[in-house]
């Protein structure tokens, strides 16, 4: 019998695709001793929106979440998501910045780093690859899947073959939009399987309807991981359920080792969530929907989700069609990028921005100026000229890693912390979000002033 791991999403991507990362730790952990012993491969429950989003709406600390959720999962692995040089922001950061926030990621609880460049361009993820290793973690090498007149299975198993060169001990298909078929995952894992010696892992999503039977196609081609979301969080922009496929898997002849009792307790927990964040308005029940289109529009569920809420915010959710249109030809004129975060959301952002506006590029992010200045990396494809030209005039981009160009940050914000930070763990803090983390570090010394003064009168 074939042994499939089973990674479970819940705690991390699938409340992100599906409420934005709103799911605080105190919904997660009166669960978390079930969950330790249910049998996973591993939890995704750190990295991607998870930090920003417990800094800037949940009032939590992302270490200190990270640390209860190690206490209480003693047994299994603990994953995190990482956008290698990006770290989990929005722009590239310098290699001593990058090492220690990977060191910390595991002294804190962290044992799989799932790595990943949105751009596919290896030189990116080269030293947090590295700095895993060191740390006794095990690397996860990502290759970000997309469609385009550039991206094909060639293309796909070279980039797998350069991944595994760094050392990575396993290698994840990041399909973060759901738009791979079962044909084109069946062939594309087979591939690679012929080409790597390290097992492979899939992620996908449920959104255009295709998750389930890729997956299934994806295990038949040889995959050795897939992930899953337990079923009240699962579905939609979401991952495919994780009952669902134990079943269906177990009916092939695979064992997961996953126990199906402790999954419907986990769903009847989450289940009592799900209903709240669907009556408060949290979760919008068209997330949860099939939408073929995005096959079309190649936008992954938190992006989708994230897009919408933009929209609302401006009582310009009628636009929505028009965004997602615009979309796929601000993808063209970016050279093809894959839709991943930062990416995705830059893509996305400058996609509302045209039509919001009524006329395309007429206000530029500055994010937008500084892909195609060649800060994020190469770009897959040729970008648009004559935005090219808009936004450098006669200058060139970066060639080079652009990493490479900057100076060292840690003991810098080291110094503009002191009195303030208490440890590393808050320098990292401020260097990927300073001014959400300076608003936290305001409230936690509020909070402990508090605290004090109340011990003082109970002691008067």
């Amino acid at each position: 019998m074939s042994k499939i791991s089973i990674t479970e999403t819940v705690l991390r991507d699938a409340n992100q695709s599906l409420i934005a990362t709103r799911m605080p730790f105190s919904e997660i952990e009166p669960i978390l001793g079930k969950m330790d012993k249910a049998g996973y491969y591993s939890l995704e429950c750190w990295g991607g929106a998870t930090f920003d989003s417990c800094l800037r709406y949940l009032d939590e600390d992302p270490w200190e979440r990270l640390r209860k959720i190690k206490a209480a999962c003693p047994n299994t692995k603990l994953q995190m998501l990482l956008r290698g040089q990006n770290l989990l922001g929005y722009k590239h950061y310098p290699d001593d910045v990058v090492r220690l926030f990977v060191r910390k990621s595991v002294e804190n609880g962290i044992d799989i780093i799932r790595i990943f460049d949105a751009l596919n361009d290896v030189r990116n993820i080269e030293v947090a690859v590295d700095e895993t290793l060191k740390c006794g973690a095990t690397a996860s090498g990502t290759i970000c899947y997309t469609i385009s007149p550039i991206h094909n299975l060639e293309s796909f198993v070279k980039l797998a073959k350069q991944i595994e060169s760094l050392g990575v001990q396993t290698l994840c298909i990041k399909d973060m939009a759901g738009i791979m078929s079962p044909k084109e995952g069946y062939e594309l894992v087979k591939a690679i399987k012929e080409s790597v010696k390290i097992p492979v892992a899939v992620h996908t999503h449920s959104t255009a309807g295709l998750g389930f039977m890729t997956l299934l196609k994806c295990v038949e081609a040889g995959a050795d991981i897939i992930d899953t979301a337990v079923s009240s969080f699962a579905g939609g922009t979401s991952q495919p359920a994780t009952e669902t496929m134990i079943y269906t898997l177990e009916q092939f002849g695979y064992e997961t080792g996953v126990d199906r009792a402790a999954c419907k307790k986990i769903n009847d927990h989450f289940k009592k969530y799900r209903k709240e964040v669907l009556e408060d308005g949290t979760l919008n029940p068209l997330v949860l929907s099939v939408q073929a289109d995005i096959i079309n529009y190649q936008i992954p569920g938190g992006m989708l989700s994230n897009l919408m809420a933009q929209l609302e915010a401006q009582n310009a959710l009628d636009k929505l069609d028009d965004v997602l249109k615009e979309t796929e030809r601000v993808h063209k004129d970016m050279g093809y990028p894959p839709l991943v975060t930062p990416l995705s959301q830059m893509v996305g952002v400058q996609a509302a921005s045209n039509v919001l506006a009524g006329e395309r590029y007429k206000n530029i992010s500055s994010e937008i100026k500084n892909y195609v200045r060649g800060e994020y990396g190469r770009a897959p494809g040729e970008i648009n000229p004559d935005i090219k030209k808009l936004i450098l005039g006669d200058d060139e981009p970066y060639t080079c890693r652009f990493a490479d160009t900057l100076e060292p940050g840690v003991e810098k914000a080291r110094k503009e912390l002191e009195g303030i930070a208490s440890s590393d763990e808050d320098v990292l803090s401020y260097i990927a979000f300073p001014t959400q983390a300076t608003e936290f570090f305001k409230k936690r010394e509020e909070r402990k002033k508090n605290t004090f003064s109340y011990r003082i009168s109970k002691i008067d």
